[in-house]
């Protein structure tokens, strides 16, 4: 008898052992996997997607890969090893991702591209802000500060996928006004790895080119806005000229309030992240979800994908969005 209860403990070891694994009834695993926590933005992503996680009985575990996307690729083969039940991936290479989304589906996990788009793969689901109207707000913006002039456009990493997709959204509003001959393009370049001195040297060139004479900047985000700015302080031009952003990090919302930044580009990441979280979560016990879904071509098939909206900020609503929202602290943005 004692030696059937042995062999029967021992099966039910294994049985507990195993619902760690993949789709098991033990506690949920998600796997985060970030691009970069270099910048303020994606901190703030981390946080909020982890709390919302936890709050729903999950454990997430966090990897970020320094924008280098061999590094990116092993930290998700070693999420996977861990016995996640989804990955959730920041791509820092939309292409080169696709690697890590063969592998999870080898091990049945299933991925939730988060923000940014993983192209040529059979991607799971997107979660995003809509990319093209963040990139309509922004040179929407600063046609009306600026309606006709010299143009210098930054884009992003030319890795992101995302960065694409703001330029497209500028270009739906600057190209008729471009044909028109209102507006010129004197300077339009990518700025790797979205680093802001990658922005300074752009900025210092078109601006050493055409003679200071540049009458708007349209940049993508707010860490190049920040490297554009800082060219243009250099000429004493900092203020002068209308420049766009994105992501209401803390430096860009003083710049707005300082007046050397014109607007940036909020996306209420909490909406984001909390709906991100729920949506993995809900994968990972195989729920179906009922939100409104569109879907993007990823290269390989139309990934379902659920789009927040973003929201146009400036001065005169900066206080009812971002700081409303608690994103940014009164007293940080006013440094009061």
């Amino acid at each position: 008898m004692r030696w059937k209860s042995l062999v029967s403990l021992a099966v039910l070891m294994l049985l507990i052992a195993g619902c760690g694994k993949h789709g098991g009834p033990g506690k949920i695993k998600i796997g985060l996997s970030l691009d970069t926590l270099k910048e303020e933005r994606w901190q703030h992503d981390r946080d909020l997607f982890v709390a919302r996680c936890q709050e729903l009985g999950a454990e997430v575990l966090v990897q970020a890969a320094n924008s280098q996307d061999a590094l990116q690729n092993s930290q998700a083969e070693n999420l996977l090893t861990q016995g996640v039940n989804v990955l959730v991936v920041v791509p820092h290479n939309g292409k080169s991702a696709a690697t890590m989304v063969e592998s999870a589906h080898k091990s049945g996990v299933p991925v939730i591209a988060y923000d940014r788009l993983i192209n040529d793969c059979d991607l799971d689901l997107y979660v995003s802000f809509d990319n093209v109207r963040v990139g309509e707000l922004q040179a929407d913006y600063i046609v009306k500060k600026a309606p006709k002039g010299n143009y210098v456009l930054i884009g992003g990493a030319p890795t992101d996928n995302n960065a694409k997709l703001f330029r497209q959204g500028q270009m739906n509003v600057l190209q008729p006004l471009i044909a028109k001959g209102d507006i010129k393009v004197v300077a339009d370049q990518w700025a790797a790895d979205w680093l802001p001195v990658e922005a300074l040297k752009i900025m210092e060139n078109a601006l050493t080119k055409n003679n200071n004479k540049v009458d708007a900047v349209v940049v993508s985000n707010d860490g190049t806005a920040g490297g554009a700015i800082q060219a243009l302080a250099e000429q004493k031009l900092a203020g002068k000229i209308p420049v766009s952003g994105q992501d209401a990090d803390l430096a860009a919302c003083q710049r707005i309030v300082a007046g050397t930044q014109s607007m940036t580009v909020y996306k209420p990441i909490k909406q984001l992240a909390t709906k991100a979280a729920e949506l993995a979560v809900a994968m990972a016990k195989k729920e179906p979800f009922t939100d409104k879904t569109t879907v993007i071509n990823n290269g390989k098939k139309d990934v379902t994908s659920i789009l927040l909206t973003p929201i146009q900020v400036d001065k005169d609503n900066l206080d009812a969005t971002v700081i409303a929202d608690g994103y940014q602290k009164k007293e940080d943005v006013y440094k009061k």
